[in-house]
């Protein structure tokens, strides 16, 4: 749970309109990323990370004799939003770089068949990553590629295509996560922390500390990678907490999204504790929520087209329409942006032991207003306080232009805003939508939706859908605790 000035996506000045990033000029309440210290212990390879960014050459087996890396991790994210790879030496590079690292689609979440031919993932330079706890390996993200043509419908490229429509429409989407996490003992059953017990622990000093190195590794690492990270905090549940770093366009949000988790369970794991995502890993706990601040741009990055200095709380038109279709489209989108069984423990839950649950049980929007599921919290950007651990990164970023763009195109209304508080009031408000209660009630309000098919294409949600029956099947034959406690003696 960040303060009002986390991942500010539009600087705020007196008199003249923003146009373009920050300089690390403090509006947000950091300092130069750049002051942030690197413990010595890591200083040996922080030179192969420095110069990470838009001047990397695309020659990935010239960065592979440069940066004396041994190792490349070719990489890419199922439906499900699990990471996969292949471990693929320097020397071999040059031809996966070319040709793609082969796959078989069906042994992974995505709707394939054993009788279907090699999925080729071709590995995208610019999203490169030196792994900072191991210098000498390389990460990237990956498109996947079937018959010689991109698959439309897999994560990543459906994200890519997304932005592609965006981009003709005179528009580039800037966005910042805040994805929440556990800290929990290696067999994930309980806290790793048993001094963290505070009714109320956000914010906790001392909780936060005794996790100090944890914390630190992660954040001096997104500091050499180039991220910015600005700030750390305990959050709302015991053991729960939330790295903050810049935002930027969302295909390179999302790249750093996903790798976010994957270096933060590593590093976690080499300190004897598990980190996880889970949208709510303890039914009396707050859960993991997955914060998304969000930005319309013009084609440059240089204006901020959701920024108005004299629209209703700094928002443009274009903001409202925006917002408007994420209100709209937000129940069928939620098996996307909270695509997990557990993902309805967290929404629509009951009061938690810190006393709120900090996740929206209504379909709303207000201004500063936590209780609702969109918040506007400065000028030029707004919150979507949905999303869960547990959704797709490139997924969650589509959804949002899919229903963004909605809005837009049709030029729709959000309504009044709510300004108090919907916990103990939503109750009085007449019409409030609600969200779906279960996995399977979401994926069937997927599976209906014209404005999702339009957006996302019939193919991906039909397999989508189909994926997702299947894993609700799943969990239906399963037969859980309670079900024996309460039926064994009926």
């Amino acid at each position: 749970m960040v303060e009002l000035t986390e991942c500010c996506l539009v600087k705020v000045p007196a008199l003249p309109e923003p146009t373009g990033f920050p300089e690390n000029n403090g509006y947000c309440g950091r300092t130069d990323a750049g002051s942030t210290r690197i413990r010595s212990v890591r200083t040996q390879f922080v030179h192969k990370l420095e110069k990470q960014g838009d001047d990397m050459a695309t020659d990935l087996a010239k960065i592979a004799k440069e940066r004396k890396l041994e190792y490349f991790l070719i990489s890419f994210v199922d439906y499900f939003g699990v990471l996969r790879a292949k471990l693929v030496p320097a020397s071999a590079i040059a031809g996966m770089q070319k040709n793609g690292a082969g796959f078989a689609a069906f042994a992974a979440w995505l709707d394939s068949t054993p009788a279907d031919p090699d999925m080729l993932v071709i590995p995208d330079a610019d999203s490169l990553v030196i792994l900072p706890w191991k210098p000498e390996v390389g990460w990237l993200a990956g498109d996947c590629w079937m018959d010689g043509a991109e698959m439309t419908d897999t994560p990543r490229v459906m994200l890519k295509n997304q932005l592609n429509k965006a981009t003709k429409l005179g528009y580039r989407m800037k966005t910042g996560v805040e994805a929440e996490f556990f800290l929990l003992t290696p067999d994930g059953s309980d806290l790793s922390d048993p001094l963290d017990t505070q009714g109320k622990p956000c914010y906790d000093q001392s909780a936060l500390m005794r996790r100090y190195d944890v914390i630190t590794e992660i954040c001096d690492s997104m500091t050499a990678l180039g991220w910015g990270p600005y700030q750390n905090d305990h959050e709302d549940a015991n053991g729960q907490f939330e790295m903050n770093w810049d935002y930027d366009d969302a295909l390179k949000t999302a790249d750093r999204h996903v790798f976010f988790k994957f270096m933060t369970r590593t590093i976690a794991e080499s300190h004897g504790v598990r980190a996880t995502f889970m949208p709510k890993p303890f039914a009396s706990l707050t859960g993991n929520g997955c914060h998304a601040h969000v930005s319309l741009w013009d084609k440059t990055g240089r204006k901020n087209l959701f920024y108005d200095p004299k629209g209703e709380l700094g928002l443009s038109g274009l903001a409202y329409n925006f917002l408007a279709g994420v209100l709209q489209n937000a129940a069928a989108m939620c098996s996307v942006w909270n695509p997990s069984v557990n993902s309805y423990k967290r929404i629509n839950a009951p009061v938690t032991s810190s006393g709120a649950t900090w996740s929206p049980n209504s379909i709303a929007y207000g201004g500063n207003n936590r209780s609702t599921m969109v918040r506007i919290p400065d000028a030029g950007r707004i919150e979507l306080r949905l999303m869960d651990g547990a959704a797709n990164p490139y997924l969650l970023q589509a959804g949002i232009l899919v229903a963004g763009l909605d809005g837009i195109n049709n030029k729709r209304d959000p309504g009044k805003r709510i300004d108090f508080n919907l916990y103990t009031e939503g109750h009085k408000v007449r019409g409030l939508r609600k969200l779906p209660l279960n996995l399977l009630d979401a994926v069937r309000l997927t599976d209906k939706d014209k404005n999702l098919r339009n957006g996302f294409g019939d193919s991906f949600i039909d397999s989508y859908v189909r994926l997702k029956n299947r894993q609700w099947n799943d969990y239906a034959g399963s037969l859980s605790q309670w079900e024996r406690d309460n039926t064994l003696d009926c």
